[in-house]
């Protein structure tokens, strides 16, 4: 999936709008570093919070290593920062430490040419083994986590399963019986927020987990051309829409219901599940804080229930260039650790809302915490998730949550919603210049 456009929705999701200019370079306000100390820039996207996250990362680091001045420069988000990047890195101007994605899109920036290795850092070793597959190639590591993860997934109303009785469901029947159920109570049992056209795709996007676990090599034959959605196991996902519209589990106001009225229908139990992007959990601590504990999250659930995984999107990472070389490499490497130390994580855990849990185990999620990031917090604890399509594959065609708006409306069948999302597909991959298409 093409991580820039998916990270946008994963902004949206969060209440964070991508800022149109780039801000000013500033330092951390900290009076580190001073007469013969090392002084390094980090540069970051300046969309949403992530400048003031960096200035709080910095002032606890120069807390720490009163040597070392590490001073903020920043960039536009997106699309235009994606080709910032590459041009920075081709030109040798890159900052001594900067904040990218992970993945499909990491991999664009040539990282054996263009940056520092990190495999024999000390932090390496904690990394979840899904979180250093897409910060590396088959030379090493060359990226460190800096953020929590967020999943794709059902969020639901803990009450309404406490009144009637109903057990979280791990297999695709588990799931349809609970929503006749709750449909037999007269209770919406699937929000749908067609409105926010983004929010349709999250049948296809959040199944992808249970893709993988039925086909490991699913992602790298997609990107290859020898897989496609309209063949399972990933035209379930199309099929899985189709029948939650046939069935009548949608709210009536589907077709114009906002993300916020979904986040408000869920809290407040005028519907059961929301499949949506667990991000949503800081809206329910803004908008609902009194809901908060009636709300959990589970996987979509698969066909059968041994295939059942928590789609997970990653966090994105910290690289160095190859260019920051000398005592600046030291310092460069200093503050990569520590992002990822306890202190570095306590720093995360208030300087930035987590949405998901972390991607390496030194850091930790606080125990006053959301249920819902606890729910997520087995999954991963028992080995079932698997990551999102866009951290093993750069292909996403643009028109998906347009597509997901006809099947999920019963306008066009799965079948054909699928054959339509593959020629779309087909069209941004020759676009990318891959082979096989």
């Amino acid at each position: 999936m093409n991580s820039t456009r998916t990270r946008r929705v994963l902004l949206a999701a969060v209440g964070v709008a991508a800022l149109a200019l780039p801000l000013a370079a500033c330092s951390s306000g900290g009076d580190g570093g001073g007469e013969g100390g090392t002084e390094i820039t980090f540069l970051v996207p300046n969309a949403g919070t992530n400048v003031e996250s960096a200035e709080a990362m910095i002032a606890a680091f120069e807390d720490e290593n009163p040597d070392i001045t590490v001073k903020v420069e920043s960039q536009p988000a997106g699309t235009e920062g994606d080709n910032l990047m590459k041009t920075k890195l081709a030109t040798g101007e890159m900052s001594d430490v900067f904040w990218y994605n992970s993945g499909s899109l990491f991999q664009a920036l040539n990282p054996d040419q263009n940056l520092a290795p990190l495999s024999d850092e000390s932090w390496v070793g904690d990394m979840q083994e899904g979180m250093a597959a897409v910060v590396s190639t088959d030379n090493g590591v060359y990226g460190a986590p800096f953020g929590a993860t967020q999943a794709g997934a059902v969020v639901y109303n803990k009450k309404i399963y406490a009144d009637l009785g109903l057990e979280i469901p791990t297999s695709w029947d588990e799931f349809a019986a609970n929503n006749e159920a709750i449909k037999a109570a007269g209770i919406a049992p699937v929000i749908q927020t067609y409105g926010d056209t983004w929010t349709s795709q999250l049948f296809i996007l959040g199944d992808f987990g249970n893709v993988l676990a039925q086909d490991p090599e699913w992602g790298e034959e997609y990107t290859a051309g020898e897989r496609k959605y309209v063949d399972e196991p990933a035209s379930q996902g199309f099929l899985n829409q189709q029948v939650g519209f046939e069935s009548d589990w949608w709210n009536e106001d589907f077709a114009s219901a906002l993300y916020d009225d979904g986040a408000r229908m869920v809290a407040t139990g005028e519907g059961a599940h929301y499949p949506i992007l667990t991000g949503i959990v800081s809206t329910f601590q803004q908008n609902f804080p009194d809901e908060l504990e009636n709300i959990g999250v589970f996987a979509l659930p698969a066909q059968k229930a041994e295939d059942t995984k928590l789609t997970v999107w990653l966090p994105n990472a910290v690289y160095i260039p190859k260019t920051t070389e000398g005592d600046k490499l030291e310092a460069a490497k200093k503050f990569v650790a520590f992002i990822n130390s306890s202190a570095g994580c306590d720093v995360q855990n208030t300087a930035m809302v987590p949405s998901g849990p972390y991607a390496i185990d030194s850091c930790t999620l606080p125990d006053d915490v959301p249920g819902l990031l606890k729910d997520m917090q087995v999954y991963f604890d028992e080995g079932n998730t698997n990551p999102a399509l866009e951290f093993l594959s750069p292909i996403k065609g643009p028109n998906l949550e347009n597509i997901t708006v006809e099947v999920g409306s019963g306008i066009r069948p799965a079948e054909d919603g699928a054959a339509l999302y593959d020629e779309d597909v087909k069209k941004q991959a020759q676009q990318l210049g891959l082979d096989g298409w």
